[in-house]
């Protein structure tokens, strides 16, 4: 009997502890990184950066939000799911370097980010569904003997909380990957967006921050957010106005808040485009401005500067 009871003691903690990596956000069954990861934690009880009075005036504080996704294909960062059996294509790097090398399982009709005569970005989104591989390109044009070349471009196991080498790039200019902080449709739907976003700003430090791995900018001073730096909608903010679906966007941004990712507009945040998103309602997002959000010090989370995995104690607080 008593052997019995601790057989399933340890049962209920093995299970404890496998349900705690459970992630809450996830696409085609795959976790999009564990329960623990530093995309998946509230912020909201963390402290404010010090700086963040700072980054708020070099980005722009009467600057609007930007939503840079809705119902038209141009707009937004497309992503494309595909089974194991997809087969393996060769992409040439510009910054091999940095890159993963592949090969990368892109079927000829992958969507890209602008378009096929986009000028943009250009990114190239594909989720291996089977194993859970995220592979991301930049810059990614399709070469006519079926192979591409690109920019740069990384592979993320999404069961895995491993982030880039120390100042490696990704196909973001962070060193961060991009699906897991876009807004989607289908979590719009549901009602909750359970990870932080992905957004821009135009200036950024030749510095970055975890979970940043990698800088692109010349600016040293500390005026400039570096890469990596995490913001979020001020609690104060009253959102009762707004729609359900963009009171389910501004509820993330005030639990999860938002990644700086790349340099660009300021205040874009990045979503998927797809054909169900009112356009004219997620116009009304513009009427935050960057004086309505705060930098927030995650790094009271950091487990490890090559992990996305955060301390419990701190996350809870």
């Amino acid at each position: 009997m008593f052997v019995n009871k601790i057989v399933s003691a340890l049962a209920l903690l093995a299970a404890a502890a496998t349900s705690s990596r459970i992630s809450a956000q996830q696409i085609s069954n795959c976790p999009v990184f564990p329960a623990d990861n530093v995309w998946n934690t509230p912020v909201s009880q963390l402290p404010a950066d010090k700086n963040s009075a700072a980054y708020l005036a070099i980005i722009g504080g009467a600057k609007p939000l930007h939503p840079d996704f809705g119902s038209v294909s141009v707009y937004g960062i497309p992503f494309i799911i595909v089974p194991a059996t997809q087969p393996k294509v060769n992409v040439a790097f510009q910054y091999a370097d940095e890159s993963d090398q592949g090969p990368y399982p892109i079927p000829a009709n992958a969507p890209v980010e602008g378009g096929p005569n986009g000028t943009g970005d250009r990114h190239v989104l594909v989720l291996e569904k089977d194993q859970c591989i995220l592979y991301e390109l930049f810059g990614a044009y399709p070469l006519g003997d079926g192979s591409w070349k690109a920019g740069s471009g990384a592979i993320w196991d999404l069961k895995s909380d491993k982030l880039r080498p120390l100042g490696w790039t990704s196909a973001d200019a962070a060193g961060l990957p991009i699906l897991p902080g876009l807004v989607r449709y289908d979590e719009v739907a549901s009602g909750a967006i359970k990870h932080a976003l992905r957004f821009t700003v135009p200036q950024t430090r030749r510095a970055y921050v975890w979970p940043g791995e990698h800088f692109a900018s010349h600016y040293t001073e500390t005026k400039f957010p570096p890469m990596g730096q995490r913001f979020r909608l001020r609690a104060a903010f009253d959102i009762s106005a707004y729609s359900r679906a963009n009171q389910v966007i501004l509820k993330a941004l005030k639990e999860y808040g938002m990644i700086l990712a790349d340099n660009g507009s300021s205040w874009y945040i990045s979503g998927a485009s797809d054909s169900r998103f009112n356009d004219s309602d997620l116009h009304n997002l513009t009427k935050l401005h960057g004086s309505d959000f705060e930098a927030v010090d995650e790094s009271g989370l950091m487990v490890s500067p090559t992990s996305g995995q955060v301390k419990r104690h701190a996350a809870a607080r």
